[in-house]
């Protein structure tokens, strides 16, 4: 708990998002304000706790009301609900302007590049809440979120009903974050990368206009398969004759029916034991194909590990308030959550063994550590275990992010 106050406080993120918050309670008379709510809610869901009910318990804990400054009981779970079903439009609007502003000032130094990772997932809904549908692929009644990575950073986590298009608003996405970012850093190289699902030629004109690099999976199809049809037979009597794993790439022209012109289509020709695997990327960048797919392209994969850690580690996915906000600023909560432990990870654990550590690694070797807690009207003390096998580590991590 105290790591986490720490990389907040250094971040300042709880307090630039309460600073976009409206609050309409009468302060006069409030007891807990958004700060203290934020805080307890996303520290919380760092450490684990998921559920509202938790906080009938924790409102009692004494190291969370020393991580946010306090020494009464805080809020219970119906004023933490209460304050949730607050949330509307232009509350998500805001935070995720603090998102992006949070990621533009972890640079020191001007970015060269920057990979903007798109990928929607699926958030199953268990009841009836207001936008949820069924959804054929996933085959359950779920929310279709999209996210945005650039690296492990978090840059968007956009709830949406599952009736539409993997791709929807996508564009509009893609479009505000060039903006801002040029503004910050009007020389920087975008590259836009998703996998399939993404791959709307609408999309890429607008990135070829905006001088906006692309690499994007392309589905298989009959007209695809056609061009590389004599190249994947040759792929087929090489593995027969040879008996060893056959990967050859080529690039061709390639233009879908609805498509405005061609475009340059890296083609992998593999053939295995288990027969022929061909796939395709779409991009409008320069290079060696093979270099392109298996250094650039293949490296979309990460996300995926990114978006696991939000859903598994984080409970991005406990979207169970009726009204549709409320469910989006649950997903904003568990993203700030994401934020504090992946800024412990970026700016502390540089180096050590648990550089590229899940975030529930994270929160099982540094934050769920057992100690006695003494508090007297002069101080407060945290007595940890000598045996604690990640001391050396804890102080480490603690003296990197102490305020300078």
């Amino acid at each position: 708990m105290l790591l986490l106050q720490q990389v907040d406080r250094q971040l300042g993120l709880s307090e630039a998002v309460v600073g976009v918050l409206e609050d309409p309670r009468r302060q006069a008379s409030v007891d807990h304000d958004d700060l203290s709510l934020l805080r307890q809610r996303v520290y919380a869901l760092a450490l684990g706790y998921e559920d509202l009910n938790d906080h009938e318990t924790l409102r009692l804990d004494l190291a969370i009301q020393t991580a946010l400054g306090r020494t009464e009981e805080l809020a219970s779970s119906s004023t933490l609900c209460r304050w949730e079903n607050r949330a509307d439009r232009e509350t998500a609007g805001r935070m995720h302007e603090v998102i992006l502003e949070q990621f533009i000032t972890s640079f020191k130094k001007t970015p060269k590049k920057l990979i903007l990772d798109f990928d929607a997932t699926d958030d199953v809904v268990h009841g009836k809440q207001e936008g949820r549908f069924f959804h054929g692929y996933y085959d359950h009644y779920c929310f279709l979120p999209l996210y945005v990575f650039c690296r492990n950073q978090l840059l968007v986590s956009y709830l949406r009903p599952s009736k539409i298009d993997g791709a929807k608003h996508a564009w509009a996405i893609l479009a505000l974050l060039v903006k801002r970012l040029r503004q910050a850093w009007p020389q920087v190289k975008i590259i836009f990368r998703g996998d399939s699902g993404f791959c709307r030629w609408r999309m890429l004109s607008w990135c070829e206009r905006h001088d906006v690099g692309y690499i994007v999976g392309i589905a298989k199809n009959k007209r695809l398969n056609a061009i590389t049809a004599q190249l994947q037979r040759d792929a087929r009597e090489c593995y027969t004759e040879w008996g060893a794993k056959v990967r050859w790439f080529t690039d061709i022209q390639y233009a879908a029916g609805s498509w405005n012109r061609s475009r340059r289509v890296i083609a992998k020709i593999e053939h295995t034991a288990k027969g022929s695997n061909p796939r395709y990327v779409v991009t409008n960048l320069k290079g060696d194909g093979q270099a392109l797919y298996d250094k650039l392209y293949c490296a979309r994969g990460e996300m995926e590990n990114r978006i696991k850690e939000q859903q598994l580690d984080l409970f991005a996915d406990r979207t169970s308030c009726h009204r549709w906000w409320p469910n989006q600023f649950r997903l904003l909560l568990s993203s700030l959550a994401y934020m504090l432990l992946e800024a412990i990870r970026r700016l502390a654990l540089k180096g050590t063994e648990l550089a590229n550590a899940y975030v529930g690694t994270l929160r099982l070797k540094l934050l769920k550590v057992g100690a006695v807690i003494l508090r007297n009207t002069r101080r407060i003390r945290f007595l940890l275990s000598s045996a604690y096998p990640y001391q050396r580590l804890f102080f480490h991590v603690a003296a990197r992010l102490a305020p300078e």
